[in-house]
């Protein structure tokens, strides 16, 4: 009886519900085919101007395709003519240094924050969430007078340094809710074992919040890795300055390389797409899991 009732059930579902499922399933699928779109349109934009030659890119029409009559003269341009490697290797650099320190501060703050017996753990995490909504602009000035006196401009450390104090904002708040999602237990049990608070995070809590340590040491590489406004402040010569420094030192007075400053983005925005691809699922995970279950 509970079969022929199963059975009949989608014949009770009324018309109006049958005809808008469709729709409706319809409708999501062109809302996602235009988000991607959007997203993806300025990159594949940039890759098809990077394959066209300059006559191309300054004509009145623009082509969508870069062939017949394509040239790989732009990415010659860019690694020969206006020796583009040294920026990548600066960025290197300067991003790998900053996010290995800021992850490594970022997870004993989170850890203390999260885990351990401390007053105003609350008003700590407001003011960590306030640093973050600062504009760059307005950190400027002072940042500039304060690596002035300590004789840290057009430096590693000093570039690193910044990139480090923009960075751990959003680390902690990502691995505080991933640790704050742990049962009390474990550090209960950890203690039984006579491990100390620094123990129990580097051999428990830490294999234990990978999803969320992974995307917050890329979400922090990212963000350092397209950062421009502080790298063109603090840095002055070719020897120290990062990729998108590079990129808007193609300009000239009177002339702007479209094609080959298309050519620098497409190559320095594969290695981020790849680490995406790669991470994506645990990037999603890191982000959300610990909302989801604190």
């Amino acid at each position: 009886m509970a079969t022929l009732l199963a059975r009949s059930a989608p014949a009770n579902v009324p018309l109006r519900a049958r005809v808008m499922a469709p729709v409706r399933r319809a409708a999501f699928g062109l809302l996602i085919a235009g988000i991607v779109v959007w997203s993806l349109f300025p990159f594949l934009w940039q890759a098809v101007s990077s394959f066209q030659p300059d006559r191309e890119l300054s004509g009145d029409t623009p082509k969508f395709l870069p062939f017949p009559g394509g040239t790989l003269e732009h990415y010659q341009n860019v690694f020969v003519a206006k020796n583009f490697g040294p920026y990548i290797v600066n960025s290197a650099i300067v991003d790998l240094a900053s996010t290995a320190i800021a992850l490594a501060l970022a997870t004993l703050a989170a850890f203390a924050i999260a885990r351990l017996p401390l007053p105003g753990k609350g008003a700590v995490m407001s003011l960590v969430l306030a640093v973050s909504m600062f504009p760059q602009i307005s950190i400027v000035t002072p940042l500039y007078q304060l690596l002035n006196r300590l004789g840290l401009l057009d430096t590693y450390s000093g570039l690193s340094g910044v990139y480090i104090g923009l960075a751990l904002p959003l680390m902690v708040y990502i691995l505080w809710g991933h640790f704050r999602a742990i049962p009390a237990e474990v550090d209960e049990a950890a203690k039984i074992d006579g491990a100390g608070p620094l123990r129990t995070l580097w051999s428990v809590i830490i294999p234990v919040s990978l999803p969320g340590v992974v995307p917050a040491a890329l979400l922090g590489f990212i963000a350092a890795w397209n950062e421009l406004l502080l790298a063109l402040s603090f840095t002055t010569s070719p020897d120290h300055q990062t990729i998108p420094v590079g990129i808007a030192n193609f300009t000239a007075l009177y002339n702007v390389p479209w094609g080959d400053m298309a050519a620098a983005s497409v190559v320095v925005t594969i290695p981020l797409v790849i680490l995406v691809l790669v991470f994506q699922k645990r990037i999603v995970e890191g982000v959300t899991a610990g909302a989801v279950k604190g």
